[in-house]
């Protein structure tokens, strides 16, 4: 195994099993399991990476994305219209 693919692989790995620590226990904080989720997703753009470099194959994660463009579209319209609800100014009652 080349040596890119070997370090890829152990970070891919550390990634998902600290993600598993987050997420599997009693209580699950959201920044952490961001943060985690967030690192397994670097983790596996490098071992992608890793691979394509040395043997050309395509990315093998391709395809196991869950939700489509217009989802995310929606999703983010809906996140960004609650932070300025929220976090916009505050109506003062006379």
């Amino acid at each position: 195994m080349s040596k890119k693919i070997d370090s890829a692989l152990k970070e891919l790995k550390k990634a998902l099993k600290k993600h598993a620590e987050v997420v599997g226990g009693p209580a699950v904080s959201l920044k952490k399991s961001q943060r985690a989720s967030a690192k397994v997703a670097a983790a596996a753009d490098a071992y992608a990476a890793a691979v394509l470099e040395k043997s050309g194959m395509p990315n093998p994660f391709t395809g196991m994305e869950t939700l489509e463009a217009s989802t995310i579209a929606s999703l983010a319209a809906e996140r960004d219209a609650l932070k300025n609800r929220l976090t916009g100014p505050i109506d003062i009652a006379s």
